[in-house]
C-alpha cells in the first residue's frame, strides 16, 4: 500500500544566494550522513564551537530554507539530511541549535534525527517527548 505525500518544494520562494548555500550545505549533509554516528557527533562537536545557541525562529528559518530547496529532506524519510543541514545553515548564520538523534518511545522501532530550539523540537510532526534522545550536540 502506498502513502501519497505533498512535499513543500518551492525553490524559487528562497532567494538564489541563499538557495546556493542552502544546497551547498545540503550537500555537505549528504555526504555526512553515510558517516558513522560516532563521526558525525565528533564532526558536529567541532563545528559548533564559538557559536551561540540559536533561537526558535532563526532555527526554523534554517529548516525552511533547507525543506524550501531540497526533496530530500523535504521527505519524511529525509530527517538525517534535513537536520544536519538545518544545523549547518545555523552554524554559517553564527548559531548552533541543538542537533538530536533519537527512537521513538513505542513499538515499532524508528530512528529519528531533528534538531532543538528553546527546548522545543523545530517543526516537527510529532510532540516533545515522542522520542527519546540517544545523543545530543548542544
Amino acid at each position: 500500500m502506498t502513502m501519497p505525500e505533498a512535499l513543500a518544494y518551492r525553490p524559487r520562494s528562497v532567494p538564489l544566494p541563499t538557495r546556493v548555500l542552502a544546497r551547498l550545505l545540503i550537500g555537505v549533509a549528504l555526504v555526512l550522513a553515510r558517516q558513522s554516528p560516532a563521526r558525525i557527533q565528533a564532526l558536529l562537536r567541532l563545528l559548533r564551537r564559538g557559536a551561540r545557541t540559536a533561537t526558535y525562529a532563526e532555527a526554523k528559518a534554517a529548516r525552511d530554507t533547507v525543506v524550501a530547496v531540497s526533496l530530500t529532506c523535504a521527505a519524511r524519510q529525509g530527517c538525517l539530511p534535513r537536520s544536519l543541514a538545518t544545523a549547518l545553515v545555523c552554524r554559517v548564520h553564527g548559531c548552533w541549535p541543538a542537533w538530536c538523534v533519537g527512537v521513538r518511545r513505542m513499538p515499532p522501532f524508528v530512528a529519528h534525527a531533528w534538531v532543538e530550539a528553546g527546548g522545543a523540537p523545530v517543526d516537527e510532526d510529532y510532540p516533545a517527548g515522542y522520542h527519546r534522545t540517544l545523543f545530543i550536540v548542544r
